[in-house]
């Protein structure tokens, strides 16, 4: 039996993760064990380790290393501590594992990978290779790549940008796809009346689904870029019903979460939640006339939803993006331009990232390498 780690840090790569944590559990020849950290254990970022349980999937670890603060200090401090929790978590459990995932770009799961090097953990990294040139997490990504025996990347582009990257390893890099689009393809959405129940938010309404993050490469422009977006969020909100889920926990993401929320208690069309969950998020996005924002589930999940989206900002530059995101500046008035011209104009065009099922790919070719070694 193959013993598999999985390290997740947020709402975000526990969503991607679900297609391949489901295919873990159901294959024999693998044993699932789940390390919970980061901002799951924050209440203040909604506690997310309970939709893990509530999914049917018990944790092996919860480490708690996260800071509240979002200053660049206390990135740096969380990072470390991250760092040294993980130094005493993989000097305990070393043995327990023959492979662990990693996924992504978040300081957090940078920290967790480093404290692995010294123990020769082999790792295994999804979404490597992709460039975001407005955030600092391209150099977390690089450095998990750096620290990584296989490389499971979402599009071809980003397999030939890892070859030149890393030194070794080029015959353990794979192009699957992305394991979010196989979400979607297999997922169980809310009807609209179930959505309201649950979430008193009628999606009946012209809509629009809001997500914006800092941008930490240059996070002194942050409030300035907050307060462009929330100006074009309240002259929106006279025509529009907006949903905004909060922030990451990023450098600066205080700012436009206050923002946010003295807006939400300003205006009754303005929605704020904490934390949807998967099958919530993709309800919502499935059914809003347009998604405004600079998160990567506009990046990747949103063509194959058929929603156009208003990227904002830096924070994503660089990245391969379909034809249906529009790159904008935190500007309001084009901001709102956009908007208007774009609302409930429908997709149909390809999504750059889609392959079909990329958690069997992954797990055919981890049996195959192992299978190797016996």
């Amino acid at each position: 039996m193959i013993r598999v780690g999985i390290l997740t840090s947020s709402r975000a790569d526990y969503g991607i993760y679900l297609p391949l944590l489901r295919a873990l559990e159901q294959d024999p020849a693998f044993e699932l064990k789940l390390i919970v950290f980061g901002t799951h254990l924050s209440r203040f970022h909604g506690y997310t380790v309970n939709q893990i349980e509530r999914d049917g999937f018990k944790p092996f670890a919860e480490i708690e290393s996260l800071l509240i603060g979002d200053t660049p200090n206390a990135v740096a401090t969380a990072y470390a501590l991250t760092c040294l929790k993980f130094a005493d978590f993989w000097n305990m459990h070393q043995k327990d594992f023959d492979l662990v995932f990693a996924l992504g770009d978040r300081y957090e799961m940078a920290a967790a990978v480093a404290a692995s090097i010294p123990y020769g953990l082999p790792m295994a990294h999804l979404h490597g290779g992709e460039i975001t040139l407005g955030a600092i997490d391209n150099v977390y990504r690089h450095s998990i790549s750096q620290a990584s025996k296989f490389h499971f990347v979402s599009a071809a582009v980003f397999a030939e940008r890892l070859k030149h990257l890393l030194d070794e390893n080029h015959e353990n890099i794979h192009h699957v796809g992305s394991l979010g689009l196989e979400n979607l393809s297999n997922f169980d959405f809310l009807s609209k009346e179930d959505f309201k129940r649950q979430w008193q938010i009628d999606l009946n309404l012209e809509s629009i689904l809001v997500t914006v993050h800092p941008e930490t490469a240059d996070y002194q422009q942050n409030e300035a870029h907050c307060l462009a977006v929330t100006e074009a969020l309240r002259q929106l909100a006279n025509t529009y019903q907006l949903i905004i889920t909060m922030p990451n926990a990023d450098t600066s993401g205080l700012v436009f979460r206050t923002s946010f929320e003295a807006l939400g208690r300003e205006i009754p069309a303005v929605k704020i939640i904490e934390n949807f969950g998967s099958q919530s998020y993709f309800t919502c996005m499935k059914h809003v006339k347009l998604v405004l924002g600079n998160s990567s589930s506009g990046i990747i999940e949103a063509a194959s939803l058929g929603k156009y989206v208003l990227n904002l900002g830096k924070r994503q530059e660089g990245r391969l993006c379909g034809e249906n995101v529009i790159h904008l500046p935190f500007e309001t008035q084009q901001i709102v331009d956009q908007a208007k011209a774009l609302i409930g104009k429908k997709f149909e065009g390809d999504n750059p990232y889609f392959q079909a099922y990329p958690s069997k790919k992954i797990l055919e070719i981890i049996k195959k390498y192992y299978a190797s070694l016996s």
